[in-house]
């Protein structure tokens, strides 16, 4: 587990966490937002590591035998919430877990914390359970919400929560990430750098070859020959990509590289700028079909593709609205 200063990034909210425990400021309840990968769950294991640690300090020792514990993920009073099906958390599962429990107090720790990861996957009854515990909790309570979508809470638990926002990270600090802690040889840092847009767990993904490699393979041929694509064509790679769903995201991450290549392209005529430069005569070739408005509005309907998704609109319609853009010269 990391602590505080193995970290990357995220320097506002590690300030703020920091401070709460030097101030003894803790709230009773945190809500940490940011897109799946981006170091929600790793701040949150630092910052449960730090509230627990026998030192007292705002950042933790991660010797003393409460960090030890909380290293091996087997600390007593640091509860992880889980749930069975992937898609929600129930009512039942959050009184289990914690509504229940949290009148138990603390076995060795001075608080007692529930990290909830996918916090806006609880139904409205476990959320209803849920904020009666936030509501009037005990002094040694402090809740650990972590979600992606913090509209899916609630409003009545959002205002109870301190929120902090998990912002994408700098390229500089992806791209010495992935080349001094993962090794990743240059040019396959700046794909990944490009690949992670400011998230770390991405750029991990991105220098797991392979992942990455497989998946960068089929996006690129995709991308090469959706404007010559016939509509059959387009529904069995749409098909091919729904029997992998937790990937999507990183599919579109990638359509979004290749298109800022292809604006860049048509912008400089400069190979030295572009990430996808193995790929040129494909780039120059859609630089040239393409208006700068139409590759703006590819990038931004890929974006889209993704706000939909995550708001649970069908899979097929949102990538077939994006399929219909990349087609439109």
């Amino acid at each position: 587990m990391k602590n505080f200063d193995s970290i990357v990034g995220h320097e506002q909210v590690i300030e703020h966490m920091k401070n709460s425990i030097s101030q003894n400021k803790v709230s009773h309840a945190y809500m940490l937002v940011g897109e799946r990968g981006a170091g929600k769950k790793t701040l949150a294991n630092a910052y449960a590591m730090a509230l627990q640690c026998e030192r007292g300090g705002p950042v933790p020792c991660t010797a003393c035998d409460s960090c030890k514990k909380a290293n091996s993920k087997n600390h007593p009073d640091i509860i992880y919430v889980e749930h069975e099906k992937s898609g929600s958390i129930s009512v039942e599962e959050i009184r289990s877990q914690a509504v229940d429990d949290v009148a138990i107090r603390p076995y060795s720790g001075r608080y007692k914390i529930y990290v909830i990861g996918d916090a806006d996957k609880m139904t409205p009854q476990a959320q209803n359970a849920l904020l009666k515990t936030i509501e009037e909790p005990p002094a040694y309570a402090v809740f650990l919400l972590l979600t992606v979508n913090a509209d899916a809470l609630l409003p009545t638990i959002q205002s109870r929560c301190v929120r902090l926002d998990v912002r994408p990270v700098s390229d500089a600090q992806v791209k010495r990430y992935l080349v001094e802690n993962m090794h990743v040889p240059d040019y396959e840092a700046d794909l990944g750098t490009a690949f992670a847009q400011g998230n770390i767990g991405r750029a991990k993904q991105a220098a797991d070859a392979s992942y990455f490699d497989d998946m960068a393979r089929k996006a690129i041929h995709i991308l090469k020959y959706a404007s010559s694509m016939e509509i059959h064509e387009w529904v069995e790679a749409l098909a091919n990509m729904a029997k992998e769903p937790d990937m999507i995201y990183d599919y579109l991450n990638i359509f979004q590289v290749w298109f800022r290549d292809v604006l860049m392209f048509k912008a400089t005529r400069e190979v030295d700028y572009l990430v996808f430069k193995r790929e040129i005569n494909a780039i120059k070739q859609q630089a040239s079909q393409h208006s700068y408005e139409g590759i703006e509005n590819i990038i931004r309907a890929a974006d889209k593709a993704k706000t939909r998704l995550q708001a649970n609109v069908n899979f097929d319609l949102a990538m077939e609205l994006l399929f219909l853009t990349i087609r439109e010269k």
